[in-house]
């Protein structure tokens, strides 16, 4: 680790992945600081969703390395899975049963017993405003009351840093404004916060961002510094020119 490695919550060197004729992800170097809220961002195909399951222990990368809360992801990507949360646009919980009995679940699953259990299922109750809903069934919520769920199971264990793969897709603006409110809690607390998304407005609220394009990094910065390294007006007229050369690179 080197001098100041505490203060990133991701390093990644070279990191690479390889399958068969095609490089999903081409030597990735990324720093991210803990605390921070970064959009990794780019279109179909650009290397997100293979570089998120390399960082989260569920792919090995190919080549190079990567460290997650500290914690080597190729040696012990076990350890990277207990520090961690993990958030989908599917949300992943369990539509047949309560919200109470989904908490309790993912609360099991990342080692909380006891009384431990009970105090976070109690806080994350109170954090996301739950409570008066915790004998509902999951499936029968509305698309916001589902993110909600989805955010506190995934935040139950109190994870170091949370990976949120699209996760306000389908969801109303008024519960994606909410779900973001909350998100900026997280990170003041020290939480690390990875998003992806197709929705420009809410890459604007990333503290800095990545562009992925055909499986290499081609920008990071904050908003600012992307759009004037660019040359475009808005995040969305950068996220739009690269998909027209990924489309123009794929057609010749």
């Amino acid at each position: 680790m080197t001098e100041g490695a505490d203060q990133f919550g991701i390093v990644t060197h070279g990191l690479t992945k390889i399958f068969g004729a095609i490089t999903a992800v081409a030597d990735l170097d990324l720093e991210i600081r803990r605390g921070e809220v970064f959009g990794l961002l780019g279109p179909n195909g650009s290397g997100k969703t293979t570089t998120i399951r390399m960082l989260t222990g569920l792919l090995q990368p190919t080549s190079g390395r990567a460290t997650v809360a500290g914690i080597d992801v190729v040696k012990t990507p076990e350890r990277v899975r207990q520090r961690i949360g993990y958030m989908s646009q599917r949300f992943g919980f369990y539509e047949d049963l309560t919200i109470e009995e989904n908490i309790r679940f993912y609360g099991g699953v990342y080692g909380l017993i006891g009384r431990e259990r009970t105090e976070r299922i109690a806080e994350q109750f109170a954090r996301y405003r739950l409570g008066d809903r915790a004998k509902q069934l999951a499936g029968t919520l509305s698309g916001g009351w589902k993110q909600r769920l989805a955010l506190a199971c995934a935040t139950v264990h109190r994870p170091d840093l949370v990976f949120l793969d699209e996760p306000t897709a389908g969801v109303d603006p008024a519960s994606r404004r909410m779900f973001w409110e909350m998100i900026r809690e997280h990170a003041d607390q020290g939480m690390t916060i990875i998003v992806t998304t197709h929705y420009m407005d809410e890459a604007e609220r990333c503290g800095r961002l990545a562009f992925l394009s055909r499986g290499h990094l081609i920008g990071v910065g904050t908003p600012k510094e992307i759009t004037t390294r660019f040359g475009l007006p808005t995040i969305e007229d950068v996220f739009i020119e690269l998909q027209r050369r990924d489309e123009a690179d794929a057609n010749a």
